[in-house]
């Protein structure tokens, strides 16, 4: 007989009967009356009166009428947590009961029951379980430990219930492993900082010993645990991978992706010439491809994590274009998925079927899928140059077909092409004029309004294709009136006398008549450069455009990276981090794979504070970059009031004055000369430079101990050679090449200006924009004589680091303006970080090792440094000329370890471990720093010095 019967009504007086039926003395009376309280509960009726009559019920024997109780229990403990109490002696009890079931069912039970009254009672009784004689009681206690923390975490911590779960980690149960791996993780991601899961080489072994035998679910939970673990190095990594491959060919698919998700991590720490890197691309792929025979939901998901993997490792999946050839029964979310691979693994071997498949699926029936396969055979156009004939050709077929939606889709993607490969498939524009009339989309009609404008020059009655867009101006998306305008004083500047009715009736249009204001702005600015100077005009509207970039929709870098930590999870369907959608105050961390060979994490760093008794002055705070030009248009724009430089009294206050004299509005026009009105920026040199320029400054008890052997500054200090940092033809006939060095102590702008116009050239002056690191002139630029044409001048410009500070992108990267008596000019340039190495860099042993240890794990990012051929000692001698000192250095198997300190001007220290082993071309560095978006940089500082 079935359960229904339990939830037909009965008669009045409903709880009163099952409350004596509860109360009877026949078990099976008691067993029935529960089923129907449970039926009453389930539907959504109020039984919380007869919560002392069911406990009383848990007295018994019978599982099944024990579990009815506990589940009522867990319901109505929030709303009666007096009564509840009543239950705890009945917990007590069965978690020493023989049967090892009910034993786990009141420790899951105790777990559910979300009272705070309660769980000081349950402490006990969990603690008995977690360390149980039966396996099945431990991995059910285990959970129960990560439910009560959620609870009460202080409780959990106090009473030593995380330690038992780290213990059971090395438990002869694999389920009971993975639970309290599963448990662990869980803490740990409300408690981000906590440090729970301390994985190293003896925990990992143990946790993969246990994926072999314990359940699927187990299993995922053991490999999103090793999936945070970052290996020591290449060997352990292979070693890892080795032993997680076998899951790749589990029918589970949430495994499969789980294990994907540790390959592609550890992977990144694979050497590429390595045998078995190759080996491990192949075994990825047939996993991959088993995903998409499932049904339709499990393959999107495999999908959109594919997508991740394609983006990240192409060549894995380089060879299985076919898998992802749409079927006719494939839904639409499946189709428009495969379509974004499809395009994703395109090349020059397989894009001949590629493009046989998309022009099939061009003539399909479902409208979304073929504007999407038309948008791909353009964008396969971009991404294989080879094929971009073929393509064109393919479009000007479907084009034929006048099928509005195709010809729509088909015009947008060769304006693409145009963009891609100018002057090459212009001949099909008579061809696109021909369908003018069809169009209806805004971004297929702007898109045919730039071709016009682009191409005015080739198209005979290109005035009158424009001006019948013209007729219904105001009707026309925002889109399309901008492209209109735009495309008109194209038109204007190539055919001026034909035009200039149109162009100043769009111009009216624009200005006069629009209430948008985007419009109105740009046709005013066309407006004005045309009527101030046309030849600008010319050379801004007509400039030359630059290519189009083959994969606009690729995932940024760094996103990118996160997600493919997030393998398997919502975040690889979404293409979000976490963050973006999982609200509420439970930390969220933002993951990153491990840097591999020549490449390093760059996770911001939230707060960027020196080592504790390291450095007493905090600091500075990298401020976040605002735009690409920064400060340098927005400076002092008030002249100043004194007629004279002020006095220079020490380099710091040199540093922090605008050596500009009135800022831009001076350099950009007035009086250029060495006038009093300029302030003291560009008046005559000072007689003498401040001291602390000149001077060799000491570096200190240090330089005692200098390997470099000079007492002044270490000897072998690494400058770069001098590269071109403005070419002439960019500002009128004046070239700056240049380097920056560190001499005494001082960094240093060294830099050589040629004249190669062919007037004199006089007043210089320089400005730096603010940067990462505060860089700023520490006095003017020193250009005692004109500069005659064909004339090149050596200038040093001393450098202090107490300017203004702003985040750059990269990190290194300087923006400089210097002015002349001809113009202002700009230009960037990007200083080695190692001119920033303070000679007081060198920590004592005891803090560098409490240093590294304080440090935490996710600020470490490890690099390879490929072909250098010093041995460990000239390694270190090398470094220490540039201000890396060697605090110690030990032995391992035939490898050196040189342990590395240095100290940023700011005051941040960076630790390093140099790994050089006899024989092996291949170092490893491994650097540590509170504000890791430095460690690229100083990678980069390491290699220029370890090989010039």
């Amino acid at each position: 007989m079935t359960d229904s019967k339990y939830f037909t009504t009965t008669k009045k007086g409903e709880i009163f009967e099952l409350k004596a039926e509860l109360n009877s003395d026949k078990k099976e009376k008691k067993k029935e009356a529960v089923k129907k309280v449970i039926a009453s509960m389930t539907v959504g009726k109020d039984v919380s009166a007869l919560f002392p009559d069911v406990v009383n019920c848990m007295q018994t024997d019978n599982l099944e009428l024990k579990k009815l109780v506990y589940l009522y229990l867990m319901n109505y403990a929030k709303s009666q947590p007096d009564m509840a109490i009543m239950a705890v002696n009945t917990f007590v009890k069965d978690c020493e009961d023989p049967n090892p079931l009910i034993r786990a069912l009141a420790v899951r039970t105790m777990g559910c029951i979300r009272v705070d009254k309660i769980t000081e009672y349950l402490c006990e009784p969990l603690r008995k379980c977690l360390k149980d004689e039966d396996p099945y009681v431990r991995k059910t206690a285990a959970v129960c430990v990560a439910k009560l923390h959620d609870i009460n975490a202080q409780l959990v911590e106090d009473q030593g219930f995380l330690d038992t779960l780290k213990d059971l980690i090395s438990d002869s149960n694999p389920m009971v492993v993975a639970n309290a791996v599963a448990a662990l993780s869980e803490i740990a991601e409300s408690h981000p900082n906590s440090n729970l899961l301390d994985l190293n080489p003896q925990t990992i072994n143990k946790l993969l010993t246990a994926l072999n035998e314990c359940t699927e679910w187990g299993q995922i939970f053991i490999l999103d645990c090793l999936a945070n673990y970052t290996p020591r190095d290449d060997r352990e990594s292979q070693s890892i991978c080795e032993r997680v491959t076998p899951r790749l060919s589990h029918a589970n698919s949430a495994v499969v992706l789980s294990a994907v998700k540790v390959l592609m991590k550890f992977m990144e720490m694979l050497p590429k010439d390595l045998d078995y890197y190759g080996t491990l691309l192949k075994k990825l792929a047939p996993p991959l491809v088993t995903l998409l025979s499932a049904e339709p939901e499990l393959q999107y998901v495999a999908l959109r994590n594919i997508n991740l993997i394609v983006q990240r490792r192409p060549e894995i999946l380089k060879h299985e274009m076919k898998v992802f050839f749409v079927k006719y029964n494939d839904p639409i979310y499946v189709k428009l998925e495969k379509l974004d691979i499809m395009i994703r693994l395109a090349s020059q071997a397989n894009i001949a079927q590629v493009l046989a498949e998309l022009k099939e699926y061009a003539t399909e029936v479902d409208v979304d899928f073929v504007r999407k396969a038309v948008r791909a055979i353009g964008r396969c156009a971009i991404k294989v140059e080879q094929s971009a004939e073929r393509c064109v050709s393919t479009l000007l077929d479907l084009i034929q077909t006048k099928v509005n939606y195709v010809v729509q889709e088909a015009i947008v993607v060769i304006k693409d092409i145009f963009r891609k490969y100018p002057n090459k498939y212009e001949s099909v524009i008579a061809t696109l004029c021909e369908n003018l009339d069809s169009l209806d989309e805004p971004e297929a009609r702007a898109a045919m309004i730039w071709i016009v404008g682009e191409y005015a020059e080739r198209i005979d009655n290109a005035d009158e294709l424009l001006e019948s867009f013209l007729e219904g101006f105001h009707d026309e998306s925002t889109q399309v009136q901008l492209q209109l305008l735009t495309a008109i004083v194209k038109l204007f500047l190539k055919k001026p006398t034909e035009t200039q009715e149109l162009v100043q009736q769009v111009l009216s249009l624009a200005t006069q008549d629009s209430d948008n204001p985007d419009l109105r702005d740009r046709g005013y600015i066309y407006w004005r450069l045309l009527s101030t100077d046309p030849v600008a005009a010319k050379e801004v509207v007509l400039a030359e455009k630059p290519l189009i970039s083959e994969e606009t929709d690729l995932i940024e870098p760094t996103l990118l990276e996160e997600l493919i930590c997030h393998i398997g999870t919502l975040a690889s369907v979404y293409h979000k981090p976490p963050s973006a959608f999982v609200e509420g105050s439970r930390g969220v961390q933002h993951k990153r794979l491990p840097g591999s060979a020549g490449s390093g994490e760059s996770v911001e760093s939230p707060d960027v504070a020196s080592a504790p008794g390291v450095s007493e002055a905090p600091p500075a705070v990298i401020p976040s970059q605002g735009d690409l030009l920064g400060d340098l248009l927005n400076l002092d724009l008030t002249p100043p009031t004194t007629t004279g430089p002020p006095p220079p009294s020490s380099g710091m206050q040199m540093g922090a004055m605008d050596l500009l004299g009135g800022g831009l509005d001076s350099l950009l026009g007035g009086d250029l000369g060495g006038s009093p009105a300029m302030g003291g920026g560009f008046g005559a040199a000072p007689a003498a430079m401040p001291a602390s320029f000149t001077a060799p400054v000491s570096g200190g008890l240090d330089d005692l101990f200098d390997l470099g052997g000079g007492v002044g500054m270490p000897m072998g200090a690494y400058s770069p050679p001098k590269t071109v940092w403005l070419p002439a033809m960019k500002a009128k006939g004046l070239e700056i090449s240049g380097t920056f060095a560190r001499r005494s102590g001082v960094v240093q702008m060294e830099m050589t200006l040629t004249n190669k116009a062919m007037s004199v050239m006089t007043d210089f002056a320089i400005q730096f924009n603010r940067n990462s690191f505060g860089l700023a002139p520490a006095g003017p630029l020193q250009v005692l004589t004109p500069l005659s044409p064909n004339q090149s001048i050596e200038v040093t410009l001393p450098l202090n680091t107490v300017g203004p500070v702003m985040k750059m992108e990269p990190l290194n990267n300087l923006q400089v303006a210097v002015k002349n008596n001809i113009d202002v000019f700009y230009f960037s340039c990007q200083y080695p970080i190692s001119m920033l190495f303070a000679e007081d860099g060198k920590m004592e042993r005891q803090v560098f090792l409490a240093t590294w240890k304080d440090i935490p794990n996710e600020n470490e990012s490890q690099f390879q440094i490929k072909d250098c051929h010093l041995n460990s000692d000239a390694a270190s001698n090398k470094l220490q000329g540039s201000n890396i000192f060697t605090i110690a250095k030990r032995t391992v198997e035939g490898q050196d370890m040189l342990y590395q300190s240095m100290k940023l001007s700011n005051g941040i220290w960076l630790l390093a471990e140099l790994r050089v082993q006899a024989g092996n071309p291949n170092y490893t560095v491994s650097l540590k720093c509170r504000a890791p978006e430095v460690s690229q940089c100083v990678f980069q500082s390491y290699e220029a010095v370890l090989k010039n």
